[in-house]
């Protein structure tokens, strides 16, 4: 416990946190007066293991109940409370010094993710293959698992994804009179959503790809479902195995998967797959502070071959295979906002997870989604939504049309009511 009692003191200015070790010595951190996080271990080498190893240590360590969280207050407290923390210590203040450990540092980000279409369909299979029932259980009806617009923070999630897809469509800039037959491809089309709503909105013919065998076939029954099969495709398919060519190319919560090894092979593929007056829109999770690599606990656990990109890392690569970015948003708080809801409906519906797979499963989901609010909360990571053309009067001279065709869709649609039964929801409530 010495080890992570040096780190706990000199950590801990906001709040109070209260630490039990395996054999019931008490360690207080923290200013008087503040309602305090009880923390307890219950093994010997818990301790060290958070100390030793942190970026995996104090997930391990809740996966497996060595590190238990005394109630009222739960593992998303006690994540969120480090980070308010350590958020004058961002990764900036810890990136290496140095030339040779620069560069260490960029291979070692490299190595991070990289992602040949064997790995890619592997790794897609270990994220997305999990049991439907999960998926239902804490996303929308849409299924978007991806952020959500939250145009004000107290915003319902169904309501945010769905201007998130409102959003997405006005930046690719479709007009409703003149789209009908134009094609889109969607790449990384995870369980449908964006791909149904722009044929709903617009007409178009959309072929969606991803590597995920469960998700491809729960694609093609919504669009069986909806009667528009001729009209929206889905195949389980490598976007390096797509050919012909496209109105209009999205991918959303893509690059992530796509490793920055992989970006040359990617922005030379869909520079060939997009007609030349198109447009190419991808939104994806980004770093603000530059290259970094992932985690070792979410690389091992959650993404296996994943890896955020800072904005330069896209630039650079897509400019590079002839691409001109014509408009970039960060969008900073609302995946915190999105990851926070995750887990409510998450914790709501703990038994039933835990009858799926086991209690060591929900604690990794648990923390998983606490984690990765915190580092959109007060960490340095985005979201980027970037707009790519090939002629730069492919798109209006202002942005104007974002927003007016943005208002237009949300103005058309009405969220679907929160898919929890009747007692649930008011008990959540």
């Amino acid at each position: 416990m010495w080890l992570l009692d040096k780190f706990l003191s000199r950590l801990v200015t906001k709040g109070r946190l209260v630490v039990t070790d395996h054999d019931g010595r008490e360690y207080v951190y923290g200013p008087e007066g503040e309602v305090p996080i009880h923390l307890r271990f219950t093994d010997k080498g818990a301790a060290m293991h958070v100390a030793r190893y942190p970026q995996m240590g104090a997930g391990e360590a809740y996966m497996d109940g060595r590190m238990l969280i005394e109630a009222p207050h739960d593992i998303r407290d006690l994540v969120l409370f480090v980070a308010r923390n350590a958020e004058e210590d961002h990764e900036t203040h810890y990136r290496p010094k140095g030339p040779l450990r620069q560069l260490a540092f960029r291979l070692a980000s490299k190595v991070d993710s990289y992602n040949n279409q064997r790995a890619a369909r592997r790794n897609a299979e270990h994220t997305y293959n999990l049991t439907r029932r999960l998926y239902e259980l804490f996303l929308d009806e849409d299924r978007q698992y991806t952020m959500g617009y939250h145009r004000t923070p107290d915003v319902s999630l169904e309501q945010a994804q769905l201007d998130k897809k409102a959003h997405i469509a006005a930046k690719l800039y479709l007009d409703k009179a003149t789209s009908s037959g134009k094609t889109v491809l969607d790449i990384g089309c995870g369980w449908g959503g964006l791909a149904l709503y722009l044929h709903k909105h617009y007409d178009v013919d959309v072929l969606g790809v991803a590597l995920a065998p469960d998700q491809i076939e729960f694609c093609r029954q919504r669009a069986a479902e909806a009667g528009v099969s001729d009209r929206v495709k889905f195949e389980l398919m490598d976007y390096r195995d797509v050919q012909g060519q496209f109105d209009r190319i999205t991918s959303v919560g893509l690059l992530e998967h796509v490793g920055t090894p992989q970006y040359p092979a990617f922005y030379e593929h869909t520079f060939k797959l997009l007609k030349p007056d198109g447009v190419m829109f991808s939104h994806c999770c980004g770093r603000a502070h530059g290259p970094g690599i992932t985690d070792a606990w979410t690389r091992k656990y959650i993404f296996p071959g994943g890896y955020i990109p800072a904005l330069s890392e896209m630039v650079v690569e897509s400019e590079k295979a002839g691409w001109q970015i014509m408009d970039v948003e960060a969008m900073r708080f609302h995946y915190s906002h999105t990851l926070e809801e995750w887990f409510r409906r998450t914790q709501l519906h703990r038994e039933e997870i835990t009858a799926l797979y086991d209690e060591r499963f929900y604690r990794m989901w648990e923390f998983y989604l606490a984690g990765a609010e915190q580092a959109f909360r007060y960490g340095g990571m985005v979201n980027w939504q970037l707009q790519y053309v090939k002629r730069r009067d492919a798109i209006p001279m202002t942005r104007d049309y974002i927003h007016e065709e943005s208002a237009r869709l949300r103005a058309s649609d009405t969220p679907p009511a929160w898919h929890l039964a009747p007692d649930a929801q008011q008990a959540a409530e």
